[in-house]
């Protein structure tokens, strides 16, 4: 959803930028600590998180993108369009990488005596120059930038072998996406099944951005039944169940998400809770509602509309978090206003950037 809506009718449709934006939010106070403001986002009360809407959001724009480029200028038009995004992409990907690393070197002192933080943090302090190189090379990732990779290797390969296939039959090329998703929950590879992709297997993955770029090419056909009073029921009835059962579930959410939501390999209650939400948003949230002029939203919309950019910063910020709850305070107000800091940074920066007409995220 960006541009245009389902069918290529015209016209920019905010709501995916808000919603975007809105995902940067959420994932910026949920990496903060034990965050009060933790316990009210997306991922309490359902099955998937923001991870899916930025991807399927991707697959989105993508399928905009690319598609009116694969009409205009053919194969190699879309190979060259391709590889500048990649390159795009990767020079981010590596800009919040190694100043991630930095960031660690310099504050390795108090990482190293903390307590509390362990695993790939700890690593990145104990071996910086290690840490950078092998970002760099695409080997190991830190944490938050790795899903840029996973990013590149969508559009890189993913997007177009979609689209070229998509030519000929749209319905047997998301049946042959589909099929890949269901091999990779017959063969699960587990969080780490490669260095490359350590925390989002893709061909699991890749099924969100074939269905964002299925919906820009067929999306016309399917809206009547999806937009349908009875798809929106089920739906509303899926997302009731999953608020039981992560509300209720004894052991907690994390323990169940290792039993049944396997993030990495996309399990399916992950999937139809992420597609659930989805039909229920457009519902709800009509393309023409006036709240998205409100200050408030617009706020978001920007941060959407700069959501590569901002989603490096809220990387930086999120360390930043780390070592001010390290050095001066790790208590729910401290957490609370560096939440509430780093958005307002955000939303200052995006707001920047669209002030200066730099938005790569846009054609």
């Amino acid at each position: 959803m960006s541009n245009y809506v389902a069918g290529g009718h015209s016209g920019r449709d905010l709501r995916i930028d808000f919603f975007r934006g809105l995902a940067l939010y959420v994932i910026l106070v949920d990496h903060i600590g034990a965050n009060p403001l933790g316990r009210y986002t997306y991922h309490r009360f359902g099955f998937s998180d923001a991870a899916e809407i930025f991807v399927f959001l991707s697959g989105l724009t993508c399928g905009i993108v690319y598609h009116a480029t694969l009409t205009r200028r053919g194969p190699r038009g879309l190979a060259a369009a391709v590889i500048k995004r990649v390159a795009l992409i990767y020079t981010f990907y590596v800009l919040s990488s190694v100043a991630t690393v930095l960031f660690v070197a310099a504050n390795a002192s108090a990482i190293l005596r903390s307590d509390v933080l362990q695993g790939p943090l700890l690593e990145i302090a104990r071996h910086p120059l290690h840490a950078a190189w092998s970002a760099i090379l695409l080997i190991e990732q830190p944490s938050l930038p790795s899903i840029l990779v996973l990013y590149i290797a969508l559009t890189l390969f993913v997007m177009p072998a979609f689209l070229l296939a998509a030519r000929r039959n749209p319905m047997l090329a998301l049946g042959v996406s589909a099929g890949i998703w269901v091999f990779s929950q017959l063969h699960s590879f587990g969080p780490t099944w490669t260095k490359l992709f350590p925390y989002f297997n893709p061909l699991a993955w890749q099924l969100l951005v074939v269905l964002g770029a299925w919906w820009i090419i067929e999306g016309k056909r399917a809206q009547p039944w999806v937009i349908s009073s009875t798809t929106f029921r089920l739906a509303t009835l899926y997302l009731i169940f999953s608020l039981i059962i992560v509300l209720s579930w004894p052991l907690g959410p994390l323990e169940l998400a290792k039993l049944l939501l396997d993030k990495s390999n996309l399990a399916p209650l992950r999937l139809l809770h992420f597609l659930a939400i989805a039909v229920v948003a457009a519902g709800v949230v009509p393309r023409t509602w006036r709240g998205l002029a409100t200050p408030v939203m617009r706020a978001a919309i920007r941060c959407g509309q700069n959501s590569l950019p901002i989603y490096c910063l809220g990387v930086l910020l999120t360390f930043a978090s780390h070592l001010a709850l390290l050095e001066i305070s790790a208590g729910p107000a401290m957490q609370m206003g560096l939440s509430l800091a780093g958005i307002s940074v955000m939303i200052a920066i995006a707001t920047l950037l669209n002030s200066i007409s730099t938005r790569p995220e846009r054609s």
